[in-house]
């Protein structure tokens, strides 16, 4: 992706959490030079892949196929005095697909808090084994209600929430208008715990044809 692709999607995003009033950690406006001001901090933020995130899964077509996320807050998977949960937030566009992929370590819940409609969709395919030793679920809660997780989109509005159990294969797209999502699971790690079905890469190659807007948590700290 080109860095002045990636500044612009943020930059929506940034529209977005003003839209929904929603007030963000003062790290989230960090300049690069606020990084540089601020080294200990922005290593130990980078550490726990605590910031922005954008991606366009290595297919350069991120309006197709991509997603921005942002990470308030994550631990450290297994080590001592860490959080065991992470929260993120993620900005989907309309028809913008997060393609098929599973957790072995994470349990997520995905909560709609503005915008479009979130569309879910699970397949029986890839799937892996949890590092928890239990069976991969065929069957999904959404607030509560137990529901087939396969042969059907669920579609889910504002205020909704749907558990995403580990193992099994799930994507996601907006429908109607950009979807504001928040995120709440175990610690969270995007470079051992996303298995995808396709032949996909997590994170994209940068072109720097412009100055960064804000740094991706994989650059802070010398991530």
């Amino acid at each position: 992706m080109k860095r002045s692709q990636i500044n612009a999607t943020i930059r929506r995003a940034e529209a977005q959490l003003a839209e929904h009033a929603w007030a963000m950690p003062d790290f989230a406006s960090w300049t690069p030079a606020d990084h540089a001001a601020n080294p200990e901090r922005s290593a130990w933020l980078s550490e726990r892949q605590i910031g922005w995130d954008v991606t366009d899964f290595g297919q350069g077509r991120f309006d197709k196929r991509g997603l921005v996320l942002f990470c308030a807050r994550n631990g450290l998977y297994g080590a001592e005095g860490e959080r065991p949960y992470a929260e993120k937030l993620l900005f989907v566009g309309v028809g913008q697909e997060t393609p098929f992929h599973a957790h072995r370590m994470k349990l997520e819940d995905i909560i709609v808090r503005g915008g479009g409609t979130l569309c879910v969709e699970f397949s029986r395919e890839g799937q892996v084994e949890p590092l928890s030793g239990e069976p991969v679920a065929d069957r999904v809660r959404i607030d509560g209600g137990e529901f087939p997780a396969h042969g059907r989109v669920h579609r889910l509005r504002a205020g909704q929430a749907i558990t995403i159990p580990r193992g099994l294969q799930h994507r996601f797209w907006g429908e109607g208008k950009p979807v504001f999502v928040a995120e709440v699971s175990q610690c969270n790690d995007d470079r051992g715990d996303n298995f995808f079905l396709e032949a996909l890469g997590r994170f994209s190659e940068i072109e720097e044809d412009e100055s960064p807007h804000r740094l991706l948590w994989n650059e802070g700290g010398g991530g």
